[in-house]
């Protein structure tokens, strides 16, 4: 087996979820591709301490809020000018730094958005980690029933102008007259603020009401053959075999649960943090932590490698714009 070099990358993160991207110097394998700044974690060194070391060295800052997220094996093929090799790579968020940004190894630097990414080439290792910044820390999803309309809605508003910009519609009591005319008040709300809108379960009516996406149930996402065409896909994961099944399928992202116990299921057999942490180890398509969660679990929740979390409840009434 070869040897594994394990790398500590840094995902600096501005405010408005702009991410910094470096290229590779000359004289380096893969010169000129595009990549996170960071590297190679020494023999003495925890990652986190790599991480500070790495870019006070190339770029002249100092790391002073830093988040630990997921970790990835990726295999590095034999070029022209390097030996194949296999990189652990160890990603934190870094939202707070002190020092001005300066390429110390003559590196450029470009500030980018992860929906419209304008430097080429990326290395490879990065790609599902550029798919999974386009998407928020926080899924929210509807909870009229226990709400009433009124008071929903009134949150909704309040939640959006802080930043909320991805939302489930799932309001299973409702006809389909009544579904649709709330869809196309969700949507008619969220469009301004650029916040995506998924219907769950059904894609013809997702497609008809104009959301941006459907989610779907374990069972349907079991039964699904390809991903349907024209939306954004996500669906709901309890086990190994429905994580495998949506990564295959390539969907968005999903949901797992329940990592601890709910309102609505208090009896099911929760996974915890361990349990959730091992079954996405090798999952690349985001997964966002379900059952139970709050905005205190979302530095838990991406420590063990989710995206984010899914909140049906708690989002409504504590939920304020958060990063990473």
């Amino acid at each position: 087996m070869s040897k594994v070099t394990h790398v500590a990358v840094a995902i600096l993160l501005k405010a408005n979820g702009e991410f910094l991207l470096a290229s590779r110097p000359q004289g380096k394998p893969w010169a000129g591709w595009w990549e996170f700044p960071g590297g190679k974690v020494e023999a003495s060194e925890t990652p986190e301490y790599a991480l500070v070391r790495e870019l006070k060295e190339e770029l002249g800052i100092v790391a002073t809020f830093i988040q630990p997220w997921l970790q990835r094996r990726f295999d590095y093929p034999e070029t022209h000018d390097s030996p194949a090799k296999t990189v652990h790579l160890h990603f934190f968020f870094v939202t707070e730094w002190q020092g001005e940004l300066n390429p110390h190894e003559g590196q450029e630097l470009s500030w980018q958005d992860a929906a419209n990414i304008t430097v080429q080439p990326i290395l490879p290792a990065n790609t599902p980690i550029l798919k999974a910044l386009a998407l928020p820390p926080i899924y929210a999803i509807s909870n009229l029933l226990e709400m009433g309309e009124e008071d929903f809605f009134t949150s909704l508003e309040i939640q959006l102008e802080s930043g909320l910009k991805l939302i489930q519609v799932r309001e299973k009591h409702l006809q389909k007259p009544m579904l649709v005319r709330f869809a196309e008040q969700v949507i008619a709300l969220a469009k301004p603020f650029g916040t995506k809108v998924l219907l769950n379960e059904d894609v013809e009516l997702a497609k008809k009401v104009g959301a941006d996406g459907v989610h779907l149930q374990s069972k349907t996402l079991m039964n699904l053959k390809e991903k349907p065409a024209g939306l954004m896909v996500a669906a709901s994961c309890h086990n190994a075999a429905d994580l495998a099944h949506a990564q295959e399928l390539g969907l968005d992202f999903v949901v797992l649960s329940p990592v601890k116990t709910t309102k609505s299921h208090t009896d099911a057999v929760t996974l915890g943090w361990q349990g959730f942490a091992q079954l996405i180890s090798s999952v690349e398509i985001p997964v966002y932590a379900l059952g139970g969660m709050a905005i205190a679990d979302l530095s838990q929740a991406l420590s063990e490698g989710a995206r984010g979390v899914a909140m049906q409840r708690a989002v409504w009434t504590t939920y304020q714009s958060t990063r990473p």
